[in-house]
């Protein structure tokens, strides 16, 4: 056997495993029960303003944990602030225009760090500070210095909601309320859970 044709037969075994790994998953995740009534009509996305789009928001009670208010009748939501095991709060939340007019989102949001700058629009700029042990927590990034968080939008018709997502590092276990600023915005004080 050659090693021309070792490799074709390796590259087909890998594209055969993959897509049978991606049939199981549709399979996995597809429907069954037969319970259309329960399913919600819309899933939280940002499609609407061509930004990320991020996942159903876990966690949310039905009343927000703090609003913000910003400028040009811009207001932040936070509908939760969960703890994960991984040593992250995620920070759920809707950024709404309350107002009746088209509004360009404040660049200000991104932050002023040069790397996240780079990546276009996003929550970059948010904190949370720790008044206990006097520290500040910014929005993770990852290898590529990308924010984690909503990234993607500049505009936001009159009335429209845009579902928003921060993660941070955590802090310390015993350590359960944090004020979340935004730049712009209002601060707020908000309780983690988990």
């Amino acid at each position: 056997m050659s090693i021309r044709f070792t490799g074709k037969a390796t590259r087909g075994m890998v594209a055969l495993t993959a897509i049978a790994g991606l049939a199981l998953g549709v399979t996995s995740c597809g429907g069954g029960g037969g319970d259309d009534a329960k399913k919600p009509g819309r899933t939280a996305s940002a499609s609407t303003s061509g930004g990320s789009n991020p996942s159903a928001q876990e966690g949310q009670s039905d009343t927000p944990l703090a609003e913000l208010k910003g400028s040009d009748g811009l207001l932040l939501q936070i509908t939760s602030a969960q703890r994960d095991s991984g040593g992250f709060v995620t920070v759920n939340g809707n950024l709404k225009n309350d107002g009746g007019n088209s509004v360009v989102v404040p660049s200000a949001l991104s932050g002023n760090e040069t790397e996240i700058v780079r990546n276009g629009r996003s929550l970059g700029g948010a904190t949370l500070v720790d008044p206990q042990g006097k520290k500040r927590y910014y929005v993770l990034r990852d290898t590529e210095g990308r924010p984690l968080t909503t990234t993607g939008f500049s505009t936001l018709k009159g009335g429209e909601n845009l579902a928003v997502f921060m993660q941070f590092p955590a802090p310390p276990a015993n350590i359960s309320e944090v004020e979340f600023q935004l730049p712009t915005f209002s601060a707020a004080t908000i309780k983690i859970s988990g």
